[in-house]
């Protein structure tokens, strides 16, 4: 990756995230209004700010030369770290795609637990939760799964909601060893 595009990489997902904690205060913040008509008041209060911001820009574009900038650092201040990957070498690519599909597998049967299936979305916010696939949609990971070879369902219920999701009888559980399993059964031949 170019310094160009780690510099892209970091604004473009550091605004992601920016937004993202700006709209969770500003709803936090609607929502912590003790009546519906304080949260009322305070959504109305909210617009009404970003109604008059946009006739401000309307009116003084060249207020953006001071704005845009400041949103560009606050943004890659925000942002994951960039990761680097090398392109392994042909020869190392099925023992990466192996590596790759035995740690998804492990994280499914973690987000799994004891129920019998699990919603996309639901994988996609434990993955946040350990910093991974920030600015992901429960599309890009359906992707993901399915390049793998992990069979995505359209429709599985969970909690009475059909969704996108994971069956456990279409996961094949990854191997601890890593290698070949011997049969636990005793031999009878003679």
């Amino acid at each position: 990756m170019t310094r160009r595009q780690r510099a892209a990489h970091r604004v473009w997902h550091g605004s992601a995230e920016l937004a993202r904690r700006i709209g969770d205060r500003a709803a936090a913040w609607v929502a912590k209004g003790p009546t519906r008509s304080h949260r009322i008041v305070r959504g109305l209060l909210l617009l009404g700010g970003l109604y008059f911001a946009a006739r401000i820009i309307r009116a003084a574009p060249g207020v953006l030369w001071l704005l845009v900038p400041a949103w560009c650092v606050a943004a890659v201040r925000h942002a994951p770290p960039v990761e680097d990957e090398e392109q392994p070498p042909v020869e190392a690519g099925k023992t990466a795609a192996t590596d790759s599909r035995d740690a998804v597998l492990a994280l499914l049967f973690e987000c799994l637990g004891d129920r019998p299936a699990v919603h996309l979305s639901t994988v996609l916010k434990h993955l946040q939760k350990r910093g991974h696939g920030r600015g992901w949609t429960v599309s890009d990971l359906r992707v993901r799964l399915e390049a793998l070879g992990i069979p995505v369902q359209p429709k599985v219920k969970v909690g009475g909601v059909p969704t996108r999701g994971v069956r456990r009888d279409d996961l094949t559980p990854p191997s601890p060893h890593g290698g070949p399993v011997a049969s636990p059964a005793p031999s009878t031949a003679a």
